[in-house]
């Protein structure tokens, strides 16, 4: 089976915010974090955390920390930062679809009054369902 892990592009703005509010003024924040983040979108983590280390150094900055993760953040994950690949073929690159996901795979059915689960049973109860939503049944169960 092959896995595709794909970093959240909320998590990766988050660095950014939080770096590009020790760099820049408030009139370029939104250009700034608009920019770095196409970039992420066509492969470039180390053009992006290359740049900022460089633009910290150069303004001489004391407080580097968040220019320090966010540069560490995108290149110890950029094999997973492929948005440009990601939205051809048509994964989800935010975290919305992944929680709706959860909700409906998880949430719906085990959290119903009364019901108590132990960690076996609720394990494979998950199982189950995980297996009859992708359609992965080799016949039509009526089970979950």
């Amino acid at each position: 089976m092959k896995l595709t892990i794909i970093c959240d592009i909320i998590h990766v703005l988050e660095y950014l915010w939080f770096a590009v509010k020790v760099l820049n003024d408030e009139e370029k924040l939104n250009w700034w974090v608009s920019d770095k983040l196409s970039q992420y979108r066509y492969g470039k983590s180390s053009f992006v955390a290359s740049g900022i280390r460089r633009s910290a150094t150069c303004r001489q900055l004391k407080n580097r920390e968040p220019i320090d993760s966010c540069a560490k953040y995108g290149l110890n994950h950029s094999n997973y930062l492929n948005y440009k690949e990601y939205l051809e073929k048509g994964y989800p690159i935010a975290t919305g679809v992944i929680e709706g996901a959860c909700r409906y795979l998880v949430k719906d059915r085990m959290d119903i009054t009364g019901a108590r689960w132990s960690l076996k049973g609720a394990e494979a109860i998950l199982k189950l369902r995980s297996v009859k939503i992708s359609n992965d049944f080799d016949s039509d169960l009526e089970i979950l």
